[in-house]
């Protein structure tokens, strides 16, 4: 075997050698986490504005209509 290929066949994913996710795994997942947490805040400032404006324009067109 050269050093590019595992023992496992193609069906057969390598065994690691410990049960745990490997470093740099854990890492991006919780770089993935920050980001996503990070997403939310703006967006949910964003529908609280579109709830207001939406709110003050059923205000604005219940006065108007009547």
């Amino acid at each position: 075997m050269t050093m590019l290929t595992h023992p496992g066949n193609r069906f057969k994913p390598a065994s690691h050698r410990s049960g745990r996710r490997a470093p740099t795994t854990t890492a991006n997942l919780a770089m993935l986490k920050l980001i996503c947490l990070r997403a939310i805040g703006p967006l949910l400032i964003a529908v609280a504005i579109a709830g207001v404006i939406v709110l003050k324009a059923a205000v604005f067109l219940s006065r108007v209509s009547h």
